[in-house]
């Protein structure tokens, strides 16, 4: 698959999420126009909406140093430029993680994020809040020479005090002694941290996003890379040498730092490329030869990674490139360039698809369902009372007057039991506020704050692992203490529903449930990710307090954000669960006043009995439209959700 087909499969993806944005946003506002709507299910719609607006394809790529990465990049998405954009040149490799987006509210530019940015405690995530502190180079699209130029950034050194390179977390004494360097007096590193490309390149303004990660030493550093930003990716396209096959560097860096970012389920989205196919090239074997050396190594390759082999892709990117570059369809052939094409545009976007419709599903399904069940409940109470009213011997005006008193004892008890709902709804607010309360920040930070203190005691990789441990615990121990809360909280909201089911034959509406249960799993598997990472070779090797603090605050970062999300949680459930039954319960008092204002009419004068029939058959047919309009909408969302 050529790379103009996967730009439409990509574009054919935007078109799906943005035809999802239209339809959702349309049942935002049918929810404001019949008036369905409340501050909660607005704020979630709003949210989600935000989240599509911004949502973005992102692809990892991940190797070692000289395994041709920013090769392969250049060949899948830049080679229209008609030359070699991202540096790649022997000798020259991308020193600094990199992200190349669009930002459409920035415009064309490369910001760089200085070394010495290290040594502060302040996260990427936070560093790129404010683009103050990068070093920003605009970009000329119309010029791909200029980009080029600013693009030498990327591979950009200097040299420094091992001292400082030590403060860095970028010098190892043990590997520099396998080098033979003993003592150096400066040591060359990166001039740039990570580096912010953005330009208006077809793909990147469909929503793809590339994040070219450099090497061991950088994820090995950079905890932040390995347990938020590769986690993240869409896809993890880990990149081989064919001619040295998996290395001892290339097995670490696989074991440490990508397979713990696909753990389980999530091993989908990775694939392994193995690139540099044509330096297997021997004239005396020729092309069967050829042919067969590649299939040992995909084999040997997958087997030693624990892989199926059909994800592990022939390339050569130096041949793709100039095939794509020169129009050479023969050679774009030998450089067997296809296959990862199709993956990346088949598998990943149809995944992407998939997660994107679950999420979606997740967030409002409940909401579509909960408006489809109310408009079957509204259209049938009013055919119900139409065929009744049509049935009725309204010439009897002791039948008449008998429905009157019986409406008004309905009535009594209906205000009866409001009353008792409140009383209900005012029990379940103090439950909610406790659990709400179990997240709350203060609680949070006063148990990040003590295992830090304890930590600034001990930087050695045991202390670490102690506190580490110490801090997970009580974490576990914070969301544990609110199981309870949760399942008394769960019995009441039933117990309300089931209430108003029983005693006025409401719609069954089976209420949205908080669970605890994807929260503590997402804390365990940030515990296991910091075990692996502590735990890698690299990290074991260095020791040094940068990686241990940097490791610690990637940490308490991602499970502050996951209690935080469990809070805002269990707050809009608190305000939403009772939604659905108030719907109802307005619709019950509207219906009950409405046919006591029409059994008054008709007692008053029995030529009025038509009008009301009338009445009735011209309120039916609005909600009817309603229902239409609704079942539309949630066919356009392509969602499963059952209407009705």
């Amino acid at each position: 698959m050529r790379n103009l087909e996967f730009r439409e499969q990509l574009h054919e993806y935007a078109h799906w999420r943005e035809q999802l944005i239209q339809a959702i946003d349309m049942y935002r506002d049918w929810r404001t126009r019949y008036r369905f709507s409340d501050p909660q299910s607005t704020d979630t719609l709003l949210n989600i909406l935000q989240g599509l607006q911004n949502d973005r394809v992102t692809l990892a790529f991940v190797a070692e140093f000289s395994r041709g990465k920013t090769e392969l990049i250049n060949a899948l998405f830049f080679a229209e430029t008609g030359v070699r954009l991202l540096p790649s040149s022997p000798g020259r490799t991308t020193m600094s993680p990199t992200e190349l987006f669009w930002d459409e509210k920035g415009g064309s530019y490369i910001r760089l994020l200085n070394i010495e940015s290290r040594l502060e405690d302040i996260s990427l995530m936070d560093y790129k809040r404010n683009p103050d502190r990068w070093t920003q180079i605009d970009l000329n699209c119309d010029s791909p020479t200029q980009m080029q130029e600013a693009f030498k950034e990327l591979i950009a050194t200097k040299r420094i005090s091992r001292e400082m390179a030590d403060k860095l977390g970028l010098w190892n004494e043990r590997e520099a002694a396998e080098q033979g360097i003993i003592n150096p007096e400066s040591v060359e590193v990166p001039c740039w941290r990570h580096a912010l490309i953005s330009f208006p390149h077809p793909l990147l303004k469909e929503g793809l996003c590339i994040l070219d990660t450099p090497g061991l030493n950088a994820l090995g550093t950079e905890p932040e890379l390995t347990l938020s930003m590769l986690p993240s990716a869409q896809a993890i396209v880990f990149v081989l040498a064919a001619d040295t096959g998996v290395t001892k560097s290339d097995l670490e860096m696989w074991k440490s730092h990508v397979c713990s970012s696909r753990a389980g389920s999530r091993r989908q989205g990775l694939a392994v490329v193995m690139n540099k196919i044509d330096s297997m090239w021997d004239d005396l074997i020729g092309e069967v030869g050829y042919d067969a050396a590649i299939r040992k190594q995909i084999e040997t390759s997958a087997s030693i990674l624990n892989l199926d082999r059909n994800v592990v892709f022939p390339v050569s990117a130096k041949q793709a490139l100039l095939a794509k570059v020169k129009g050479d369809e023969a050679l774009l052939r030998k450089s067997r360039l296809d296959l990862l094409e199709n993956y990346l545009s088949d598998d990943i976007l149809d995944q992407r698809r998939d997660i994107l419709k679950g999420v979606v599903e997740k967030e409002i399904g409940f909401l579509v369902s909960e408006s489809a069940k109310l408009m079957e409940a509204k259209i049938s109470n009013a055919s119900k009372q139409l065929d009744e009213f049509k049935q009725m011997d309204f010439e009897n005006q002791e039948m008449t007057g008998k429905l009157m008193a019986e409406t008004r004892d309905r009535q009594n008890a209906y205000m009866a039991n409001v009353e008792n709902f409140q009383a209900s709804r005012k029990v379940f607010a103090v439950q909610a506020k406790m659990l709400i309360d179990s997240f709350s920040r203060e609680r949070i930070d006063d148990i990040i704050k003590r295992t830090r203190h304890d930590m600034s005691k001990s930087l050695t990789t045991y202390g670490m692992k102690q506190n580490m441990r110490k801090l997970f615990d009580e974490l576990r121990d914070l969301l544990q203490d609110s199981v309870d809360m949760t399942e008394e909280t769960r019995r009441l909201i039933k117990a309300i529903h089931k209430k108003f089911q029983d005693e006025y034959g409401f719609k069954e509406i089976e209420p949205q449930l908080f669970s605890i249960k994807q929260y503590q799993f997402e804390l365990e598997q940030i515990f296991e990710e910091g075990e692996a990472f502590r735990t890698s070779a690299r990290t074991t090797m260095t020791e040094q307090s940068i990686v241990v603090n940097k490791l610690y605050s990637t940490l308490i970062a991602k499970a502050r954000n996951i209690l935080q999300q469990a809070q805002k949680d269990a707050v809009t459930w608190s305000n939403s669960v009772l939604t659905p039954l108030m719907h109802q319960i307005k619709d019950h008092k509207k219906q009950i006043e409405s046919r006591l204002v029409m059994l008054r009419k008709i007692n008053e004068s029995k030529g009025s009995v038509a009008e009301s029939i009338a009445q009735l058959e011209s309120e039916l047919a609005p909600l009817e439209q309603q229902q239409r309009e609704l079942l539309t909408i949630i066919k356009a969302m392509h969602l499963d959700v059952k209407p009705g």
